[in-house]
């Protein structure tokens, strides 16, 4: 409606200025006026121009006056259309940005969802683990009551074999009777205490796994330790009574080694100046050994449980080396009582004759693991060769063990196993 009464104004106005031209202009050639000395049919002409310059001029201003629109068009319209390039090249920005972030925004959707994958898996496994750790401290508190048990049996056997021992000696009538119940009861003692060591051995296994699974849950829990509090990172032997600058180098090599092996566990490059060594504790290590007449064993251990991601603070360990065993030296030599019940009772025989041996090892100045304690190694074609001659076996076996190589302080113990039967006792 706006622009109808628009269109008939300018309709009337130029209208009107068009008759007030015509008339103006039938006066001046009628009275044939002139202008800047011109002629009357000239200075008519003028004035219709005049008038036609008004018309065209009232119009446009009365558009703009009225209109913002025209003033944009007539005034504007090159601004406008730089406008409406750079609001088209905004708004194309914007939508490739809009673009771009739905796409990250399904990428963390997706993140996200497989995060919560990951967190249900960890928390089912979680409840499985403190489901076995329940059962196995229960199978433990039942082996406690079943050590006890026969821990009475045990000693109500012995005060009955030292009673028989009495009546023996006041008895000499029933002596060959008193002999072969002693025999039998000796039998059983023996049984028993076969089982009692069996039931021990089989009670510290379940204390291992129950540790173990302990382990898990904390590192579950806690996140991914890489290397626990006092694990050996790298070792090795370095010669003493050198120049310090000599020590230092071969102190950075081994250092270097750590590296290495940080690398290779944590699937990523680090670089030696990442394992992290006190300076003061450093250079120390480097006088003791430069001054030391003996050989140094030198061990690069973590400082506390490294999780990935940290920074590897480790700490420096020295032991003074020396050959502990020689080629083929003789070690430790064992009994063991065989039932001939099966392989399983071969298997845990040699497994406890390696846990003495490791024991005598380390108490003669092998250097033994931190972590899992362990300085013997053998051969797993050697172990089984050891199991298979054993097994089956009714009797007494002897286990002797002796070392393959000289081994200084650091190790391993590189072990050579021998097995030999007992003849029956009449």
């Amino acid at each position: 409606m706006y622009g109808v009464l628009l269109i008939v104004v300018l309709i009337i106005t130029g209208g009107a200025i068009a008759f007030i031209g015509d008339r103006l202009g039938s006066k001046v050639g009628k009275k044939k006026l002139s202008i800047f000395g011109l002629r009357p049919r000239h200075t008519s002409i003028i004035v219709t121009i005049f008038t036609g310059v008004c018309i065209t001029t009232l119009t446009f201003g009365v558009m703009a006056a009225a209109s913002q629109n025209v003033r944009t068009a007539l005034f504007g319209m090159e601004k406008l259309n730089q406008k409406m390039k750079t609001t088209q090249a905004d708004l194309n920005q914007a939508t490739a940005d809009l673009q771009t972030a739905q796409q990250q925004q399904q990428e963390a959707n997706d993140a996200l969802d497989q995060s919560r994958k990951d967190v249900e898996t960890l928390k089912a496994q979680q409840q499985e683990l403190e489901a076995e750790s329940q059962r196995l401290q229960e199978g433990n508190r039942l082996l406690e009551l079943a050590k006890a048990e026969l821990m009475q049996r045990n000693d109500v056997l012995v005060a009955q074999n030292d009673q028989l021992g009495a009546q023996n000696s006041e008895l000499s009538s029933a002596n060959s009777s008193l002999q072969g119940q002693n025999s039998l009861l000796t039998g059983k003692n023996a049984e028993l205490t076969g089982k009692n060591a069996s039931l021990t051995s089989d009670n510290k296994d379940l204390e291992k796994r129950n540790q173990d699974l302990r382990n898990g849950i904390m590192t579950i829990r806690e996140g991914d330790i890489v290397f626990r509090a006092g694990e050996v990172i790298a070792s090795g032997v370095i010669r003493g009574n050198r120049p310090a600058a000599e020590v230092d180098k071969d102190l950075q090599s081994l250092a270097q080694l750590a590296s290495r092996n940080v690398s290779t566990r944590l699937g990523q490059d680090v670089s030696d100046k990442d394992v992290w060594i006190y300076k003061p504790e450093y250079n120390s290590a480097v006088q003791a050994i430069a001054s030391s007449p003996q050989d140094m064993v030198v061990r690069i251990v973590a400082a506390g449980n490294l999780v990935r991601g940290e920074e590897v603070r480790a700490s420096l360990e020295l032991y003074k080396n020396r050959v502990i065993y020689k080629d083929r030296e003789f070690i430790l030599a064992r009994p063991i009582a065989l039932k001939g019940v099966g392989n399983g009772e071969a298997e845990q025989a040699v497994m406890g004759f390696l846990k003495e041996v490791n024991a005598a090892a380390s108490a003669k100045g092998i250097l033994p693991d931190p972590i899992r304690g362990s300085i013997g190694v053998m051969d797993g074609a050697q172990f089984y060769e050891v199991v298979n001659a054993i097994n089956g076996v009714h009797g007494t076996v002897v286990l002797s063990a002796y070392a393959r190589g000289d081994t200084d302080a650091l190790g391993p113990l590189r072990l050579i196993i021998k097995e030999e039967q007992l003849p029956d006792q009449p």
